[in-house]
């Protein structure tokens, strides 16, 4: 119970580096406008009387009768003093939320690329920069449903085309129901369901819905057991599969995730590599976990593709997959509180290296 009050009071992951943790508690923003437009008000107001008594003094030394005759001057003159710090303070705060109003709007019609001009006080700034960044990630989530439609579309489109072909062809006796024409349409059928799966997955996984079922593993027999289910592929192609453990961790984990973490990379490493090349799987220990790699000899990321390889959809222009494999691995190894990261050299070859907790 210590240990998980301890892990709340720690920084988490997504939390700015330039910001204090835990947060400073600060008064509600109306009530440090009011307070700082008072205290001017009150400057203003102490230096008015203070100047207008001084001056009732002095003509009162020298012996005048009834009240000073620049009184009237004093009380037009702060007035108008007030008048316009009041105006000033006004616009300061007016212009620039009218701005973010009407941004929210162009937002709120479907403008994801309207923008704020980040001007006015520090709390205008900073809600101006938190609308530019809601902006930003409606833009880009709006892209990338326009990519999921286009993707979907493209990766079904060709197992429809099979199977109603193959169908048809059975249906209209040009082709007799036999396993040879059927069997594309399973592995069809398998295809569409994997894309199904995948969506899922992730969806799951974003969502934080995703259940992970942890048992104690043998992390090392595990990246076995997946090498022996590519070795035939592998071999047909022409490349080289080896794994090399330098330790031999039992690590909490759910079993079918990380296996599909693993064939996940190794897939791509397979799609990427060339007849003649190689893949190895190294486990090795890293800090308080296990870190597993995966590195190729293919054709490599291109450096413009590379920060964006884990994001969903992002794929390389040559991929001839969906663009959903890495960004699951990312959500799977995450939910595990584990870390995945990638380095690439075109045309030498990529790593990807995951970390696994200790327990």
């Amino acid at each position: 119970m210590t240990a998980r009050r301890e892990d709340a009071r720690q920084r988490p992951p997504w939390w700015p580096e330039n910001e204090p943790w835990p947060p400073v508690p600060r008064p509600p923003f109306a009530q440090r406008l009011i307070r700082r437009v008072g205290l001017a008000l009150f400057f203003l107001f102490a230096i008015g009387v203070t100047l207008s008594i001084l001056s009732s003094f002095l003509w009162a030394g020298g012996r005048g009768h009834g009240p000073p005759p620049f009184v009237p001057f004093f009380v037009a003159f702060w007035v108008g003093v007030l008048l316009f710090v009041a105006s000033r303070v006004t616009r300061r705060f007016a212009e620039p939320l009218v701005d973010v109003m009407e941004t929210v709007h162009r937002l709120a019609g479907g403008g994801y690329s309207a923008r704020v001009e980040i001007d006015g006080p520090a709390e205008i700034r900073a809600l101006g920069t938190a609308v530019n960044t809601m902006a930003a990630r409606l833009e880009s989530g709006e892209e990338q449903r326009r990519n999921l439609v286009a993707d979907i579309a493209h990766e079904v489109r060709t197992p429809l085309a099979i199977i109603r072909g193959n169908i048809e062809g059975v249906l209209d006796g040009v082709y007799p129901a036999d396993e040879a024409h059927l069997g594309p349409v399973l592995e069809e059928v398998d295809v569409i369901a994997r894309l199904i799966d995948d969506l899922h997955t992730l969806s799951s996984a974003e969502a934080g819905m995703l259940r992970l079922f942890k048992e104690p593993v043998d992390l090392a027999e595990l990246i076995e057991d997946v090498l022996a289910s590519f070795a035939v592929q592998a071999r047909t192609r022409g490349i080289e599969l080896t794994a090399h453990a330098s330790v031999d961790p039992i690590v909490t984990v759910d079993a079918a995730r990380v296996r599909q973490v693993l064939e996940n990379l190794l897939s791509n490493a397979l799609r990427h590599t060339e007849s003649g090349g190689s893949i190895e799987v190294r486990l090795e220990r890293a800090g308080n976990g296990f870190e597993v790699s995966v590195r190729d000899t293919g054709t490599g990321i291109p450096p413009d593709v590379l920060p964006y390889i884990f994001e969903r959809y992002r794929k390389s222009p040559d991929s001839t997959g969906s663009g959903l494999g890495l960004a699951i691995a990312r959500r799977l190894v995450e939910a595990h509180g584990g870390a995945i990261a990638a380095e690439s050299t075109p045309g030498e070859g990529t790593t990807i290296r995951f970390t696994l907790p200790a327990e």
